[in-house]
């Protein structure tokens, strides 16, 4: 399994090299998250050609593997790379950094294929069971992963249909699952690792992949997801996001405090 990872990680960073190059001549460096969800598409469809656990399970992990990564690859191509601007993120970092800008994001670029390599294990060790059919526990992180996965795509729509009136130029979206979670796709993002670690569970070391979702839990609400997009949002929609961070959860959600100091805007 170990020389399959390495040759993953390897595959992940020659794709990460090439996107740089690509972020370099367009100026958008939010190709990084693409690249990210595509690698471990990837990953997971190489592992289930390669792998030697039984047919079942290799079809498994490319299948789920495949599935998420794929769309979340797609989504990400279509709703902030294709005819858009540099996420506000990225941009923010580019000046940051200046002439260095460059330089910097190729590191960004290359850490984010060594994660890819490292988030792609479940399916790595899904691909080399030999249980030749779904084991109970599998059926549940199934039904988890179809779900959370659901509940993504909602979120998503949801999001992007708030986006396509312009009279929400500058508010922020409070409908749906918005209203519940300032980030209910980072989330259900969660919640789909925790159904691929059940998905491993009857792997070689399936316990271990458990911590998975432990360790996209930091990165989400501590590290790269959260609070960049919180950063974002405040230096574009300013009081009325700040309105929205004292009456709506970060994470996990729950039902909003409405009260006269924070009032929610009705969507």
């Amino acid at each position: 399994m170990l020389s399959l990872l390495v040759t993953g990680w390897i595959v992940a960073a020659v794709l990460m090299g090439a996107l740089w190059l690509l972020s370099v001549r367009h100026k958008d460096a939010g190709l990084v998250d693409v690249g990210w969800a595509a690698s471990i598409a990837g990953l997971a469809v190489l592992y289930a050609v390669a792998g030697d656990g039984s047919i079942v399970q290799r079809g498994l992990a490319g299948a789920v593997g495949g599935v998420w990564g794929g769309r979340l690859a797609w989504h990400l191509l279509t709703d902030r790379i294709l005819g858009k601007e540099e996420d506000g993120r990225y941009k923010a970092l580019r000046e940051h950094w200046g002439d260095a800008a460059n330089a910097h994001f190729a590191w960004v670029f290359q850490a984010q294929a060594a994660l890819a390599a490292f988030l792609s294990i479940p399916f790595l060790v899904i691909a080399h069971t030999a249980r030749e059919t779904i084991a109970p526990v599998q059926a549940v992180g199934l039904v988890v992963f179809i779900v959370a996965k659901l509940g993504e795509s909602i979120a998503d729509r949801q999001l992007a249909a708030w986006r396509r009136n312009p009279e929400n130029k500058g508010k922020t979206c409070r409908s749906g699952m918005w209203r519940y979670s300032r980030h209910p796709n980072y989330f259900c993002e969660w919640l789909i690792w925790w159904g691929f670690a059940l998905l491993a569970w009857p792997a070689p070391y399936g316990p271990w992949m458990f911590l998975g979702p432990l360790v996209m839990y930091v990165f989400v609400t501590k590290l790269t997801g959260i609070p960049h997009a919180e950063k974002q949002a405040l230096r574009s929609r300013g009081a009325d996001y700040r309105r929205y961070q004292a009456s709506t959860n970060a994470f996990f959600p729950w039902f909003p405090e409405e009260n006269p100091d924070t009032p929610l805007e009705s969507v």
